[in-house]
Formats: structure tokens, sequence, C-alpha cells
């Protein structure tokens, strides 16, 4: 019960931060819980609170978010999946990894350095969707390419988030399909979710409260570092 305990104290603080910012919750919480259980199990436990935050977040926000452009988004995230899972198996993954972090990091270092400059066309846009999708199926992560290409395209906050919820909310279904299809839910992690379930309720629902008074400002400068940390990590994958 210890180490459940810990897992909500984690889970609430971690993905309280996703809810305000749209993203690094998983990437947050792994570090620390695996000291207390499996890297495999958290990832497949990490299914009920990615998909609490999109809903959540999303029920709780102005509807800012268009279904047609977001279908789009998943069109070519869906391509570059595809894409992600025949590398992992015919190519190097350490090369394709390398160049990854790279543009993560290089974009970060320009969110950083030149807030509110960045300006995607749309063949940027449309190749970051494809990144986005092809580092999902190769490292379980896609939030610091998604977030720079929607950094580049919306300038207010609050649609800079919400479209990033709503994408991650969709992969993270599809990968939970996934999950329920293969068995991989086990007992345990099937009571990790129950047990916190209502405690991640109840934070993430008033945690959305936070995002709407983070100014502008601050709300980029956050997630472009996030960004930046987040491709320099990959290197370390």
């Amino acid at each position: 019960m210890l180490a459940i305990a810990i897992l909500i104290l984690i889970c609430v603080l971690t993905y309280s931060f996703e809810i305000i910012f749209g993203l690094a919750g998983t990437i947050l919480m792994l570090p620390v819980l695996s000291f207390f259980f499996g890297t495999k199990t958290l990832v497949i436990y990490s299914i009920l609170p990615q998909i609490l935050v999109g809903a959540i977040g999303l029920a709780r926000s102005p509807r800012t978010v268009r279904l047609d452009y977001l279908a789009g988004m998943l069109a070519f995230a869906t391509i570059g999946a595809v894409a992600g899972l025949y590398l992992f198996y015919s190519l190097s993954v350490t090369v394709f990894q390398i160049l990854l972090a790279s543009v993560i990091t290089l974009f970060g270092i320009y969110l950083v350095m030149a807030p509110d400059r960045l300006r995607l066309n749309a063949a940027t846009q449309r190749l970051l969707d494809t990144l986005a999708g092809a580092s999902q199926a190769l490292f379980g992560i896609s939030g610091p390419i998604a977030m720079t290409r929607l950094m580049g395209t919306f300038k207010e906050k609050t649609m800079v988030r919400n479209y990033a919820l709503a994408f991650f909310l969709s992969l993270n279904i599809f990968r939970g399909a996934g999950y329920l299809f293969h068995g991989a839910i086990t007992p345990e992690i099937g009571r990790m979710m129950l047990i916190s379930a209502p405690f991640l309720l109840a934070a993430l629902w008033f945690s959305n409260r936070l995002h709407f008074k983070v100014n502008e400002n601050l709300f980029r400068r956050v997630v472009s570092w996030i960004i930046l940390i987040g491709g320099i990590s990959l290197f370390y994958h």
C-alpha cells in the first residue's frame, strides 16, 4: 500500500503539471516511480492518467478543437507510426533516435532563445505530425514534437494545450484498446488503476483551473524548456 500511496502522490503532481501545460506527465513520472514498479507496468498504467488528463482538460475548456483539423494531424501521425514500426524492426533505432533527439533539441533551443517567433508552414506542420507518430511508435513519446508543432501554429495557449490534449487522447485511446486486445492490463495494473482513479480524477478536475491562471509568456517559457529538456533526454533514452 505504501507503493500505491507513492504512485498516487507522484501521479497527482506530474499529471496536474500535464493538464496545466499540455505535456510531460509521463516523462516526469517514469524516472521516480521506476524505483517502485517495473517500467513496462508504469507505461501500461499511464494510459489511465493520460486519458483522464485529455478527457477532463477538454471537457472543462472552451471548445477550441476543430475535429477536421485534428483528423488531419492524426492521419499523418498514423503514417508516421507505421513508418516508426517499420524502422523499429528493420533499421537502426539508435540512428533514428539521435536524429530525432537532435531535431527536438534544436527546436527547443530556438523556442527558448526566440519565443513567439516560430511559425511553421503547412509542409513543416505535416512533417512534424508524421514525426510525432513515428516517435510514439518507437519510444512511446511524442509530446515534445507535437507541442513544438502546435506552438509554431497557434498563438493562444489554450488552443495549443487543447489540441495537444485531443491529439494525445486519441493516441492513448488507440493504445489502450491495443492493451486490452493483447491482455496487457494485468490484475496488478488493474488494481493500481482502480485504487488511484478517484484521487486522480479529483486532483485533475481542480488542477485544470490553474491552466487559465497561467499567463501566455509563462506557458510558452515552460513548454519551451520542457521541449528542450525532452530533446536532450532522448540522447540518453
